[in-house]
């Protein structure tokens, strides 16, 4: 688990750059779909994963706003 929370914090620093959460949403399941391959983790688990860090990201932290 701690493989998603790392991926989840690279794809949440990624996505400060889009406009909106579909674009970071995209952004952050194709990040954690790739990082979880990387890392011998779940693709599937990291793209949902990485989605939400991303889709999410402005309304948690003010990283990408």
């Amino acid at each position: 688990h701690l493989r998603l929370i790392l991926a989840a914090a690279a794809v949440a620093s990624l996505s400060a750059c889009l406009d909106n959460d579909l674009e970071r949403g995209l952004a952050g399941a194709a990040a954690g779909a790739v990082i979880a391959d990387a890392t011998g983790g779940n693709v599937a688990t990291g793209a949902i994963v990485g989605g939400a860090a991303g889709a999410l990201c402005d309304e948690v932290t003010n990283i990408c706003r």
